[in-house]
């Protein structure tokens, strides 16, 4: 029998047998267990009962060992999304869901949560992170780990640490001082190991204080010492550089494999004495162990599976979950809710309204099985009754897109798609595979029965048809050599490289393109052939990663002529919604943003359509903030994240007051760019000389720039009266405390508040922010209802690193805590006086 997990420690007797198991293996099949058997999985051992696991990408959805659309995932909303809900309970339900998606995928652990932080909104990856603030990081990562792990699937807490931008990310070190490092960044994965009993952690690409972190003394100090981390830590894939430092580090598991710097080395350095054989042991008990709490060792009982989901339900709980992370940070005269029974014409505008992002690219690439985009979403809502007419605006890409399946058509006639065939340097027709999409990702494999080491290029045979006369660029983006022929005619026959000093995962999730351009009739077809030659791409991966695209842009009008009828619709409408946002080109995996404006002249789009029509409403699709020079001219600003694949019909909802929009902003979001944290290392070194003072616990300080919107700042469709505060409990250094805030809702309609409590130490003697997040808790109460929320505020809130000491200290005396809907709307106060304990 195989074991479904529990988040509780192994038993006295597991680990006995798990001892009893280890001790029948050699030491070539211990090392071998370290290193993954390909990009997804780990490698069986039939003599101890270890069946093979299954790893999958997870931050926006479980992708499974497939990249591409033949194996659809649900598109949860991104991460920023759901710390944006600031709702326990509702993360804790959504990792169930997740872990039920992963069982049907054959997965076992989910490479998810990152709770790296949101130190600047340049970084790439600030989509896929929760929060700036350490504490709502934390507990949102701890909901998400206990509902994925308590469906039997490892949660993989990562990058462990320091992985808070994406410029050379591979071998920068970030220089973060002790306290900084303490309180802030390591504090969301202490609360997951602790808390949230994480299976797995993942180890970051780069250094911190002059360590690799695959190499670094803080997997060993702080994860086992310190923390008593019980479980597995794994490699970043192609992280791994080195044998014997890294063997010697509590690193457990090299990813992705089969080949890698430990196999063979690590056995012969194990013999020459340069590591101790203990330490290899140490590292499979922890593989077992995982094994054992996914199901994966054979003779060990079971208990209860995930929880069961169709369809519908997933896509309740994404439509539920996208808007109660919806942050209404704007709502002139009350615009929202819609009064649906007086709209007759709604013009819904903008580049992202008919094709809106989902989710971020890189690592969090998944393949719903449908999206529903802003568009489709309000029209479905509001119906035939209702006119709803739409327009670009602008076209903010300055890439071309991959081409759209209802352009494409296979070579046979039987419907849309495309046809890919697999070749050897001889011609011969090693396999071919039909694909209802344009992107296309191998990772170590090209499916049963096509040898990896023979192909030598892939060919996409596919017919384009024009649905309106005009001039289409097609083309393909890649790295490596690429020719194209259309209707028998090759046209063109490159070699794409990435530009100096790219980060190679930029270059796959931007890859250089080359492009035709044909004149078509409305229409009209005519064949394409896409080849890619694999050989060539041996500067990228290899045979290791295949990945490039088929790119068409059919004719479409100018800015000018777009933005004019965009006017032109606004202005006879009742309501205009403006769905503006990011690209994959500014906000991706793989490199960092180098502005913060929304990209194209969309900024003028929303300025032009407001001028129109003072009911105004713009919609923010962007997974991190972007600046918003028109914010106070418009009558709505609705910040909707990466939502996921229910977009659409959770912005109908919170639109016509279906649903309120229940986000609160889990990091600030900036006026201008100036005095925010770069991502640009300088001889290597990244130095995050602003210490403890990110986001929005650097108010007060020299050079603090006021944001647009606060930290924690979000609207709801009533209004709110905080009445009192009362604090209980024990005023010592080791004791939790409660603070009881009554609020009243004095608006005319139910709704939802998180009331915040921040902790301050007004005339300390330590540096340390003005407040800080000591507690928060959700609550709903009907019109006119007065109601008690209970924040427990954790001892740990009046606590700082003592450097000198190496360890946790108190400052006695009085600290303060404020209570209100912001970090600066804070009506309620109370001390505390806080003893030595």
């Amino acid at each position: 029998m195989n074991r479904q997990p529990t988040t509780d420690a192994p038993s006295a007797a597991d680990e006995a047998e798990f001892a009893r198991r280890l001790g029948a293996l050699t030491l070539e099949q211990k090392v071998r267990l370290l290193t993954g058997a390909d990009f997804w999985s780990l490698h069986p051992e039939p003599a101890v009962g270890l069946r093979r696991l299954v790893v999958s990408d997870g931050p926006a959805g479980v992708r499974g060992e497939l990249w591409d659309e033949r194996s659809p995932s649900a598109n949860v909303p991104s991460p920023t999304a759901l710390a944006a809900t600031w709702d326990e309970p509702l993360i804790e339900r959504l990792g169930g869901l997740l872990a039920h998606e992963a069982r049907a995928k054959g997965v076992d652990v989910l490479l998810a949560p990152t709770v790296n932080l949101h130190r600047t909104p340049y970084g790439g990856r600030h989509f896929e992170c929760f929060s700036e603030d350490p504490l709502l990081t934390a507990r949102i990562g701890v909901a998400y780990v206990r509902g994925v792990q308590g469906g039997g699937v490892a949660a993989t807490v990562k990058h462990f640490v320091g992985n808070d931008s994406e410029t050379q990310r591979m071998t920068l070190d970030a220089r973060i001082d002790e306290r900084a490092l303490r309180e802030l960044y390591l504090t969301p994965f202490e609360h997951i190991v602790g808390e949230g009993r994480v299976w797995a952690v993942m180890a970051a690409y780069n250094g911190v204080n002059g360590h690799p972190m695959t190499e670094s003394p803080l997997l060993r100090e702080v994860l086992h010492e310190d923390w008593g981390f019980d479980g597995l830590v794994m490699s970043d894939w192609f992280a791994v550089r080195t044998t014997e430092p890294s063997a010697r580090a509590a690193l457990d598991l090299v990813m992705p494999g089969p080949i890698g710097p430990w196999g063979d080395a690590l056995v012969a350095a194990v013999h020459e004495g340069k590591v101790d054989e203990a330490l290899v042991d140490d590292k499979v008990l922890r593989l077992l162990r995982l094994a054992a709490r996914v199901g994966a060792l054979s003779e060990v009982p079971t208990t209860a599976g995930p929880p069961e989901h169709d369809a519908v339900s997933v896509a309740a709980r994404l439509r539920e979950t996208a808007a109660a992370g919806f942050v209404l940070a704007r709502n002139e005269d009350a615009v929202l809710p819609l009064d649906r029974a007086a709209l007759s014409r709604v013009a819904v505008l903008g580049p992202n309204a008919a094709v809106a992002r989902t989710l971020g690219g890189g690592s969090a690439t998944v393949f719903p099985p449908h999206t529903v985009s802003p568009l489709d979403g309000i029209r479905a809502a509001l119906g035939d009754d209702v006119e709803v007419t739409h327009g670009i605006g602008v076209t903010p890409q300055t890439r071309t897109p991959v081409a759209a399946l209802s352009h494409l058509r296979h070579p046979d006639g039987s419907g849309e798609g495309t046809e890919v065939r697999f070749l050897a340097a001889d011609g011969t027709l090693l396999g071919s595979e039909r694909r209802a999409g344009a992107a296309y990702t191998w990772m170590g494999s090209y499916g049963p029965g096509v040898p990896v080491g023979l192909v030598a290029r892939v060919e996409v045979h596919t017919v384009v048809r024009a649905a309106d006369a005009g001039r289409h660029a097609i083309g393909g983006s890649g790295i490596g050599r690429f020719r194209m022929s259309v209707a028998g005619t090759e046209v063109f026959d490159v070699r794409l490289q990435l530009p100096p000093g790219a980060d190679l995962v930029e270059g796959l999730m931007t890859p250089p393109q080359c492009l035709h351009t044909v004149d078509l009739a409305e229409g009209e077809e005519t064949e394409v052939v896409l080849t890619h030659d694999i050989v060539s791409a041996d500067d990228a991966m290899g045979d290791a990663v295949t990945m490039f695209q088929f790119n068409l842009q059919p004719p479409q009008g100018s800015d000018d002529e777009e933005i004019e009828r965009a006017v032109a619709l606004a202005r006879a409408a009742d309501v205009a919604v403006v769905v503006v946002g990011t690209t994959e080109e500014v906000e991706s995996e793989g490199f960092d943003r180098d502005g913060l404006a929304l990209p194209g002249r969309q900024d003028e789009l929303v300025r032009r359509v407001a001028e129109a029509n003072p009911r105004t409403v713009v919609v923010v699709n962007s997974g991190a903030p972007v600046l918003l020079p028109w914010a106070e001219e418009v009558a709505a600003v609705l910040l909707a994240w990466f939502p996921g694949q229910e977009f659409g019909n959770a912005l109908a909802d919170v639109l016509l007051g279906v649903a309120e929009p229940g986000g609160r902003l889990p990091t600030v979001w900036p006026a201008s760019e100036r005095g925010l944290p770069a991502t640009e290392p300088v001889d290597g070194v990244l130095a995050y000389d602003e210490g403890l003072f990110i986001g929005y616990r650097g108010a007060g300080r020299a050079g603090w720039q006021p944001p647009r919107y606060d930290f924690g700042h979000g609207l709801g469709y009533t209004t709110w009266e905080y009445v009192s505060i009362d604090v209980q409990g024990a005023a010592r250094p080791d004791a939790d405390c409660t603070a009881q805030v009554r609020i009243r809702n004095s608006g005319a309609r139910h709704g939802k508040e998180v009331v915040q409590v921040y902790a301050g130490r007004p005339g300390s003697g330590v540096e340390r922010p003005v407040r800080w997040l000591a507690g928060f808790a959700v609550v709903e109460a009907a019109a006119g209802e007065e109601v008690v929320a209970t924040v427990t505020v954790d001892a740990r809130a009046f606590r700082h690193w003592d450097t000198e000491a190496g360890r946790w200290a108190v400052e006695p005396g009085t600290y303060r805590l404020e209570a209100g809907p912001s970090s600066t709307a804070l009506p309620l106060t109370a001390d505390i006086t806080v003893g030595r304990g």
